[in-house]
């Protein structure tokens, strides 16, 4: 008769201060643990993957999840499950800087919501020219769906898309056919429900930023949550074999020890990218312009590998739509663009009247190239964070989309694309939630409501983010890519990734970035090596004083001696001297 497979020892280990009593709960059954001077609770017992356990504290008898737990199947209130050993392949890896990425949304990239049925479109983004795809936080949250930026369980991956097993067959279909993959994580607070960690020790600060308390960084306790957050980021690289990690609001991290967290995830991440033998990357999103993130270390900066670049969006933005509330007041002029193109920065030791105050600081180029700062025109939060979710194809012209597309692609940045964006997607992407608790839902949307109502948005006008049909119609239309308008769109996206390859590009040095313009939003040159870009803004035909051999359109230009007529909305790539 065959016989059942011994269960080997697993050594389970809780870091709790704060309790008297720590117990495991292992398959309905309890053990007591024993504490160690440094305050972790320890205890090995035989136990196989699958194995549900949690912790009991003091005499409290709620099994609680482990604050590392790798696995919630039963959501992030249930017991925490054991996972085994990843099998998967590893691959060399690619390098970050210039490939094309491409973020998505698992629960909304196809009609199932999940790993595997966004495996089955990975060919796509390979032939679309993709190199990275930049997937949405995954870590568990409570709900059935959400954004996932309030997720709970830092180490666990959210079941209904599939749990620990679904994100590794997603990961080896990427590398499989090339491409690398980079995981949204958040490190700036907890969500609100399914929280546990406070009952285990000073996780959070009493501070708190726009989405919770603040992480415990610098405070009585905080060697081990520093821990907690660096074994995090080598949780999703050394395990999952992940390629690189977005680190979600990096501002937000409030650190006042002699080194900031950043400074060691980046020595951490180098370390890791020599031990596994493959280029490793932390990109960090950030609001503060501040280039020593993406600074050498050598040179007294936190080393990470890149950034993203919300003044490129701005400057494009504002320039192409004629959008000016908000943050958008100090951008949309053609010499606005020219700086975020040549400098990197827009706001950069400059007055920000959004802000009130003088904001960033100016990028060495001899210190940070501009492939390290990721440029886009759409992104999670600059189409999710309107109030109705509405995407540029809703209210700018195909041709508007391709100067947009033109105007980052041609870029010496590293691009970004978010998930539909390149075929002019019409669907929205809204702000959606599904918390089971009645008070917790209806504060979400009370305060969405709030918010949108500071910018002059009707309350009537705002989706309620727990309406079960805001999920519903974020969710991408695969039908579209194949309509005449669309296939255009797709295959000026193409070719303008394509161009990316070309030789005249291949400088990465901001310095080699020049542009022109007449003084007003019409026409707009770009220069990059043999090539030049010259985009119109304007519905109508402009004659700009640049020639040259055509590369790329999106509507035949007239060339006239030693100018060349660009119609409204378009653009041209044009290779000079020939």
């Amino acid at each position: 008769m065959p016989t059942s497979p011994v269960a080997a020892d697993h050594a389970f280990e809780v870091w709790a201060p704060r309790p008297h009593r720590v117990r495991l709960w292992l398959d309905g059954a309890t053990h007591s643990m024993v504490r160690g001077a440094d305050d972790w609770w320890r205890i090995t017992l035989p136990a196989e993957p699958g194995a549900r356990y949690g912790y009991l504290l003091d005499d409290d008898e709620t099994v609680l999840p482990d604050p590392r737990s790798p696995h919630q199947p039963d959501g992030v209130h249930g017991p925490s499950a054991l996972i085994a050993e990843s099998d998967a392949p590893r691959w060399s890896g690619r390098a970050l800087r210039g490939a094309v990425v491409y973020e998505l949304h698992i629960g909304t990239f196809t009609p199932e919501g999940t790993f595997d049925a966004a495996i089955e479109r990975l060919p796509y983004l390979r032939d679309l020219g993709v190199g990275f795809v930049q997937v949405m936080p995954v870590n568990a949250f409570n709900g059935a769906h959400g954004w996932g930026y309030d997720g709970v369980g830092w180490f666990a991956v959210h079941e209904p898309y599939g749990g620990p097993s679904g994100l590794e067959r997603f990961i080896a279909a990427a590398h499989r056919l090339g491409l690398g993959v980079l995981l949204d994580v958040v490190h700036n607070h907890l969500g609100p429900s399914g929280n546990y960690l406070g009952r285990f020790g000073p996780y959070e600060s009493d501070g708190a930023n726009p989405w919770g308390n603040t992480i415990n960084l610098s405070g009585e306790g905080s060697a081990e949550v520093r821990r907690f957050l660096l074994d995090d980021i080598a949780w999703w690289l050394r395990r999952y074999g992940v390629d690189g990690l977005r680190l979600d609001a990096v501002h937000a991290l409030v650190d006042h020890a002699d080194r900031h967290i950043l400074q060691d995830a980046a020595a951490l991440t180098a370390e890791l990218s020599v031990e596994l033998g493959r280029p490793l990357a932390l990109i960090a999103e950030s609001d503060l312009n501040d280039p020593r993130l993406v600074t050498p270390a050598a040179h007294g900066g936190y080393g990470l590998a890149a950034q993203w670049n919300d003044d490129v969006h701005h400057a494009i933005h504002t320039i192409v739509s004629g959008e000016r509330q908000g943050y958008y007041a100090d951008f949309g002029s053609p010499e606005c663009l020219a700086t975020v193109l040549t400098e990197g920065f827009f706001h950069a030791g400059t007055y920000s009247s959004f802000r009130g105050r003088v904001h960033g600081q100016r990028i060495d180029p001899d210190r940070v190239a501009p492939s390290q700062l990721l440029a886009y025109t759409c992104t999670h939060d600059q189409v999710g964070n309107r109030a109705r979710g509405d995407r540029p194809s809703a209210y700018l012209t195909a041709g508007q989309l391709a100067v947009r597309a033109a105007l980052v692609l041609f870029s010496a940045f590293t691009p970004m694309l978010f998930m539909g964006e390149e075929w002019g997607a019409r669907t929205p992407f809204r702000f959606f939630t599904s918390h089971p608790e009645p008070e917790l839902a209806r504060a979400t949307a009370e305060g969405r409501t709030a918010e949108f109502a500071e910018h002059g948005w009707p309350p009537g006008e705002v989706p309620d983010p727990q309406d079960p049909d805001t999920f519903a119609v974020s969710h991408l239309d695969w039908s579209e890519p194949a309509r005449p308008g669309h296939a255009r769109l797709s295959a000026t996206y193409r070719d303008l990734i394509a161009l990316r390859h070309d030789p005249g590009l291949a400088d990465d040095d901001l310095r080699t970035v020049g542009c022109d313009h007449p003084g007003e939003a019409t026409w707009f040159a770009v220069h990059r090596g043999a090539l030049t870009l010259l985009v119109n803004f304007s519905p109508a035909p402009v004659t700009a004083p640049f020639s040259g051999d055509e590369v790329l359109a999106w509507e035949p230009p007239s060339p006239q001696g030693a100018t060349t007529t660009v119609p409204g909305h378009s653009f041209v790539v044009l290779r000079r001297g020939t």
